[in-house]
């Protein structure tokens, strides 16, 4: 009983500092994490020098940033959450503006396999184009990003979509692969 009375009031507060302390962390490893960002355990980032991100960006536990390349950027605006189990896998390029929602289990990539007959797909390298997620966008649930994506301002992209083409501001798609469904009028 004791332990649940504790955590009932301390719980928050705690959670709060373990997040803090992770992001301090990562800024000894190089991430460029703006001021009260919070890093969720057994969140991992790949090469976090690479990475820029202005204030209050809050990864949740789980969470992957991969930077696959010493030549490739991440740059996260300001209030930018990035759900449970999401993954950015870059070798080029993303930028997410300011007030960007990933809900969990999101998947964002910049880069495909080449994939010509005559030699193995394995052996033949990643094709990188930059994806850009502009402010105030909200990727629902397992929703996947391809590469050379704009998703623009005010966009909505529901759960489980596989966005394969631009998304105009403020445009609500759904589907796999994500067309149109609506406007946030």
């Amino acid at each position: 009983m004791m332990l649940v009375a504790i955590e009932k009031t301390f719980g928050p507060y705690l959670a709060l500092l373990g997040d803090r302390l992770r992001a301090a962390w990562w800024r000894m490893r190089g991430a460029n994490l703006g001021r009260k960002s919070r890093i969720g355990s057994g969140c991992k980032i790949v090469r976090p020098w690479r990475l820029t991100s202005g204030e209050r960006l809050q990864l949740e536990h789980m969470a992957f940033i991969k930077i696959t390349s010493e030549l490739a950027s991440v740059r996260l605006g300001s209030e930018v959450f990035i759900g449970f189990g999401a993954e950015l896998d870059i070798s080029d390029s993303l930028q997410l503006g300011n007030h960007v929602l990933l809900a969990p289990g999101c998947f964002i990539t910049d880069h495909n396999h080449r994939h010509g007959v005559h030699d193995r797909i394995a052996a033949q390298g990643c094709k990188s184009s930059p994806v850009v997620i502009e402010d105030d966008v909200w990727l629902g649930a397992n929703a996947v990003v391809l590469p050379g994506i704009r998703i623009g301002r005010g966009a909505i992209v529901g759960a489980n979509a596989v966005v394969t083409q631009d998304v105009e501001p403020m445009t609500i798609v759904a589907g796999a692969p994500a067309r149109a469904i609506g406007r946030r009028d």
